[in-house]
């Protein structure tokens, strides 16, 4: 992660302006980073630092259990909020959020803002609102799960997770997030590549055709 200079903080503040998601001047508090792709947002057990707001970008949410198994949960895309529940919990965040692509956020600072926080009903309003839609799509995709073909719920996947148009998700994690097994992810995964939609590299898959990916990415998996 590394913090933006003056100047292109002003940019990206302007672009993205969230004062009326606060009764307090929240600008004079907020800093803009960049994290690359492939950069912890969150360690697994690291009690956040800061309340983002992803502006540019996409990252991944995901836990380790005791066994070691990975669990893939959700996906961010811009414009979303992340540390929210550690921020009304005060509990040591206990998932992992890296980044899929190179990502723009904007930092609020806890330690610093805690209690103008906590004490803001226009932004507490909000965060209700985006809590309860969040619950709302993530409902939504386990029933998706159970209701569209593989065929079209991994279109849907991989232009969620893609970045631009290379795709390298772990197979074992795809699986238990659409709910598959390992066998029949692997002959989707071929089908696709035989009709020359996606293409396999040696670390993952390129995007051929983005458009028939699109048709058949007939649902939108919640992200």
């Amino acid at each position: 992660m590394k913090f933006l200079t003056d100047l292109m903080q002003d940019y990206y503040i302007k672009k993205y302006p969230i004062e009326s998601l606060f009764t307090f001047p929240i600008k004079p508090y907020i800093q803009v980073c960049q994290f690359e792709r492939g950069e912890f947002i969150y360690k697994e057990g690291s009690y956040p630092q800061y309340l983002y707001y992803l502006v540019e970008g996409k990252a991944k949410l995901y836990v380790t259990h005791e066994n070691g198994k990975v669990s893939l949960i959700n996906f961010f895309q811009s414009p979303t909020f992340m540390g929210e529940i550690e921020l009304l919990n005060s509990e040591r965040s206990s998932k992992a959020i890296q980044t899929v692509t190179k990502t723009i956020c904007l930092a609020i600072p806890i330690h610093t803002c805690k209690e103008k926080l906590l004490r803001d009903v226009t932004f507490l309003r909000y965060l209700c609102s985006f809590l309860s839609e969040k619950a709302t799509r993530i409902s939504a995709k386990y029933t998706q799960n159970q209701a569209y073909p593989l065929e079209n719920r991994l279109a849907s996947f991989i232009l969620l997770s893609a970045d631009g148009n290379f795709y390298k998700e772990k197979h074992t994690e795809v699986c238990e997030y659409l709910g598959v097994s390992y066998r029949h992810l692997l002959h989707v995964l071929a089908q696709l590549c035989k009709t020359n939609i996606i293409e396999k590299q040696s670390k993952g898959y390129i995007i051929r055709d983005k458009e028939l990916l699109e048709k058949l990415a007939k649902i939108k998996i919640p992200n």
